[in-house]
């Protein structure tokens, strides 16, 4: 019962989350209005003009991008964190982050179209976690996870040298400030368009985690305990590692690179749940929706100009983890 209850909670506070976005702009909204006009496109009749040009073509598909990118990160952070049995652990924590960000910042030095740009980000970050993988499997240590997770540290500051490179070759003027404001995280740019092809690659890289959130949480106990239970380590492993890059590329190429997302939110959702991997999965995955649907929201309403979302995310994000560390370590005690 106090699970239906807190799920219940959670669905509800992204529900309010996102009818605060759809209402909140230069041009505001009331609840009577967007609701309405939802009601509307759903019977298959147009909306009034005004009403549903800002809420179907602007603040609608920002707002579902905000839940899939905030859902998406929150759920790779928990897969990874459960995976490498480390709770500092993040969706970056491979590369895959600084490796799709050194994609999308190449396709603006050369001034690529925005569909390009994403579609360069998404693949170089696919090919930098395949570059880390195959790096592991290279060395052949009996600490796999060690050896991943340092081939990751070692292939993003790579691919984090590269952006820099691409930053001191860029216009100063032009391509320099857009690469800036790109890698601190933005949702401006966002239409129907983008979120057609954001929803079915993060749907996709989520199926897998659910389908295996049982052998994930088996995972937590320790290889040998893993196999003891009958879970194919290497196999569930190679699949939660590549869902949770699918869907960590797919973010970072439309949205750009927003932190803490990823760290805090899993811990946020343990609190509230348990340490049971089947339980945390949905919790971040509505909590970090709802998360960021809010600090969106709040970036292009807070001031005369957006602030990016990463900037906002740090400044959450910081002071709640040192409020969790400090919790722990008085638990500890």
């Amino acid at each position: 019962m106090a699970r239906v209850t807190t799920a219940a909670v959670l669905v509800a506070i992204l529900l309010a989350a996102v009818l605060l976005a759809a209402m909140m702009g230069p041009y505001p909204l009331s609840p009577g209005q967007v609701l309405e006009a939802i009601g509307m496109r759903l019977l298959g009749q147009p909306a009034p003009a005004p009403v549903g040009t800002v809420l179907f073509q602007i603040r609608l598909p920002r707002v579902l991008a905000a839940l899939l990118v905030g859902g998406a990160l929150a759920a790779a952070g928990a897969s990874y964190q459960t995976l490498f049995r480390n709770p500092l652990v993040s969706p970056d924590i491979l590369g895959v982050s600084a490796g799709a960000g050194f994609g999308a910042v190449l396709g603006i030095l050369l001034s690529l179209p925005v569909f390009v740009i994403q579609a360069l980000g998404f693949a170089t970050g696919l090919i930098t976690v395949t570059v880390v993988y195959m790096l592991a499997r290279a060395l052949r240590s009996q600490n796999e996870i060690l050896v991943l997770v340092l081939a990751g540290i070692v292939v993003g500051a790579l691919a984090g040298a590269g952006i820099s490179l691409v930053k001191i070759l860029a216009d100063p003027y032009n391509q320099l400030p857009a690469i800036t404001f790109w890698l601190l995280g933005s949702l401006s740019g966002i239409r129907v368009n983008d979120v057609q092809t954001l929803a079915p690659l993060v749907i996709l890289g989520l199926v897998p985690l659910v389908l295996l959130r049982w052998r994930i949480g088996v995972l937590s106990l320790g290889d040998d305990e893993a196999k003891a239970l009958g879970v194919n380590v290497r196999v569930v492993r190679g699949v939660v590692i590549a869902a949770a890059t699918l869907v960590t590329a797919t973010a970072v190429s439309v949205a750009g690179i927003i932190g803490w997302i990823g760290l805090v939110i899993p811990h946020m959702a343990r609190l509230l749940v348990g340490p049971r991997f089947d339980r945390v999965l949905p919790a971040a995955v509505l909590m970090g929706a709802a998360f960021l649907v809010l600090i969106d929201t709040a970036a292009r309403t807070a001031a005369r100009i957006e602030i990016p979302l990463g900037l906002l995310t740090a400044l959450f994000g910081a002071p709640v983890f040192v409020w969790l560390l400090a919790r722990g370590r008085r638990m500890w005690s």
